[in-house]
């Protein structure tokens, strides 16, 4: 009995830590020395874990429009600072301030959204050891 409940602990410690290998700190894809702020009209919404992306439409210097993806915390993160997804409507102009990706993609880490309404909802994922990660890191 007691080298099945060993058995079966060591294989439940190995199954919990498989999610966190989907999980990534900042600094492993963006730059904290990039800021960067989009305004762009919403394409899309994935509301998943481990990390939301919402996807605008930005218009670069020569009037072409690029879908940028705006990385976020999760829903339950975000649910917390006061955003829900349904205060994401496909159309609406955004603004998101964040930092670009190391890789020159046009991806960003989401750090704050600006909302349609004025509001300002941190974006970020809580601990995550990026710029401002206790809250909006851009003034």
């Amino acid at each position: 009995m007691k080298k099945k409940l060993a058995l079966f602990a060591a294989a439940a410690a190995l199954l919990a830590g498989i999610p966190a290998f989907a999980h990534h700190s900042f600094s492993a894809e963006f730059d904290g020395h990039k800021p960067v702020r989009l305004v762009g009209a919403l394409t899309k919404v994935e509301w998943t874990n481990p990390h939301s992306y919402i996807y605008i439409d930005v218009k670069d210097d020569q009037g072409k429009v690029v879908n940028w993806g705006c990385e976020g915390g999760g829903p339950g993160a975000l649910t917390r600072a006061g955003m829900k997804k349904t205060d994401l409507k496909i159309g609406s102009v955004i603004v998101v301030d964040g930092y670009l990706a190391k890789d020159g993609s046009h991806l960003i880490d989401a750090r704050r959204v600006t909302l349609p309404d004025g509001r300002n909802i941190y974006g970020g994922s809580p601990g995550d050891g990026g710029p401002g990660d206790t809250g909006p890191p851009l003034k």
